[in-house]
C-alpha cells in the first residue's frame, strides 16, 4: 500500500470521527451560548439573595458541621466544616485535605503514605475536586462569600435572575452564575459563565432537593444538557 493511500485512509478516519463532533459542538454553541448579562450590584439583589438563603434554611446549613457525599459515583467526601478538613477519596487515593493549608495535607495511595514531593500532584487534584464537587452541593449557600457581587437581571414574564459573580476564591475565580428562582425564592436552576466550559450561559437544574438530618437542604441530582450529575450518600451532622 502506497504512502499516499495510507495518508488518505488516515485523513478519512480523522474526518469520520471529528466532523460529527465538530458539527454537534457547533449546534450546541449556536443553540445555547449566551453572553454574560450586563448588570450592576444592588442592595435589591442582596435582598433577593437573602430570601434565597431563607428559603433553603441557611441557619440549618450553617449549624451543620459535617457533610458526607459522593459526587457522580467517582469522588467521595467526608467534610468537617468546623475544622476546615475533608477526607477526599477516589480510586486508590485518599487525601486528608487541610483546606486552609493544602500543602500540609497527607496523601495515602494503596495504604502507603506518600512523601511530600509525590503527594503534591494528588493534593492539587483533591483541591480541584473539592472546589468543583462541593460547589455542586452547596453553591446557593455561597452567595455572600468574600469576593462575590450580586446583581438582578431582567428575564421574560417580569421575572428576575440573581447573578452572582466570584471575583476571588475557588479554583476558577471570575466565574458567574445566574440563579433562577421560584415564587418562594427557592432555586430551580442556574446558568453558568465559567472558564472551564466553552459554551457560555449553559443551564443546569437545581430542582432535586433533599432535607438532610440537620435540616440543611442539599441537591441530589443536576441535569446539564443531556447529562446527569448524581450526588449520593449524603449524610450530615451537627
Amino acid at each position: 500500500m502506497s504512502a499516499k493511500k495510507i495518508l488518505k485512509i488516515v485523513a478519512g478516519i480523522i474526518i469520520f470521527f471529528t466532523l460529527p463532533s465538530m458539527l454537534f459542538f457547533g449546534y450546541l454553541y449556536f443553540k445555547y451560548n449566551e453572553d454574560l448579562p450586563e448588570s450592576t450590584p444592588t442592595k435589591a439583589a442582596d435582598v433577593v439573595a437573602q430570601n434565597m438563603l431563607d428559603a433553603l434554611d441557611y441557619k440549618a446549613y450553617k449549624n451543620t458541621n459535617y457533610i458526607e457525599w459522593t459526587f457522580n459515583n467517582r469522588h467521595h467526601y467526608k467534610w468537617k466544616k468546623s475544622e476546615n478538613f475533608c477526607e477526599v477519596y477516589w480510586k486508590d487515593i485518599k487525601v486528608d485535605l487541610q483546606l486552609n493549608t493544602p500543602n500540609s495535607s497527607r496523601v495515602i495511595k494503596n495504604k502507603d503514605t506518600l512523601n511530600p514531593t509525590d503527594a503534591k500532584a494528588y493534593i492539587t487534584k483533591a483541591v480541584d475536586y473539592f472546589n468543583n464537587d462541593s460547589f455542586w452541593l452547596i453553591a446557593p449557600y455561597k452567595v455572600f462569600d468574600a469576593g462575590t457581587t450580586r446583581s438582578l437581571v431582567p428575564l421574560e414574564n417580569n421575572e428576575q435572575g440573581l447573578l452572582i459573580s466570584y471575583t476571588s476564591g475557588g479554583s476558577t475565580p471570575g466565574d458567574s452564575y445566574m440563579w433562577l428562582l421560584d415564587q418562594d425564592y427557592k432555586p430551580t436552576a442556574f446558568k453558568m459563565w465559567v472558564s472551564i466550559l466553552p459554551i457560555e450561559g449553559l443551564e443546569a437544574s437545581w430542582s432535586n432537593w433533599t432535607t438532610t438530618e440537620t435540616g440543611a437542604q442539599l441537591p441530589d441530582f443536576h441535569k446539564l444538557l443531556f447529562l446527569g450529575l448524581d450526588i449520593t450518600d449524603i449524610k450530615t451532622a451537627i
